[in-house]
């Protein structure tokens, strides 16, 4: 069954409910991010950037939109709504990678890593913003080895946030490369992933590309010293 479209109250687009970010009145009446759409109650929905969204409020055009959404004027838009949505989102996602490892669903280390890219399990790939370039590039290559793309720019994802905060997510030191080795898994931390990103708007440290066969985005690099291990389930 295809998922539910809501609409943008700032730019009347229409989307799958997955692609925008909920907005949910408060019992005071303030208006807080509900990224995953489970507060109670009436909602309105955003598909828009977090330069958009900023450029929204300081025009007033944000406080219109919510007024008509909720059917009241006695609502309180926070300043900084556009950075609590930020992060918000970043929990969301690096939650979600939190429990994909404890699940037994992610791969750490260069060379498992790297075994995993070539032997075509890997369906995910991704380095922490402050990984070396020769360490992305080398696993980049491992997975298009194995994703028979070698003639492609098939690469991995570079998150936005560097090893201490990537290690913290994942319970382990020095993390600076992952990869999913579930397609599942893949799709719902590619999913979480991709609306944090495109809610922050574009990085110029940051790329991505797709499989023809797999639609992954991917990211990955090695570190000195980094340990080899799959993370598996508690």
């Amino acid at each position: 069954m295809s998922e539910p479209v809501r609409k943008c109250i700032l730019s009347g687009d229409r989307e799958a409910r997955g692609q925008l970010i909920r907005l949910a009145l408060g019992p005071d009446g303030e208006v807080l991010p509900d990224v995953r759409a489970k507060a109670p109650g009436r909602g309105a929905w955003i598909g828009v950037n977090k330069a958009e969204l900023e450029a929204a409020i300081a025009k007033g055009k944000l406080r219109g939109a919510l007024a008509r959404a909720f059917k009241s004027n006695a609502l309180a838009v926070p300043e900084d709504l556009a950075e609590l949505i930020a992060d918000a989102l970043k929990k969301a996602a690096l939650d979600r990678l939190g429990l994909e490892a404890r699940a037994g669903n992610v791969v750490i280390g260069s060379e498992r890593i790297e075994t995993a890219a070539r032997a075509g399990r890997l369906h995910l790939l991704f380095h922490a913003s402050d990984a070396g370039a020769d360490g992305n590039r080398k696993l980049d290559q491992a997975w298009r080895v194995g994703n028979d793309a070698e003639r492609t720019d098939l690469r991995g994802l570079v998150l936005p946030v560097g090893r201490a905060i990537l290690s913290l997510a994942l319970g382990r030191e020095n993390v600076v490369h992952g990869g999913l080795i579930d397609p599942d898994a893949a799709r719902r931390l590619r999913d979480a992933l991709d609306r944090w990103r495109h809610f922050i708007g574009p990085d110029k440290d940051t790329a991505s590309c797709e499989t023809a066969s797999q639609g992954a985005s991917a990211a990955g690099a090695s570190a000195p010293g980094q340990a080899d291990e799959t993370i598996r389930g508690i």
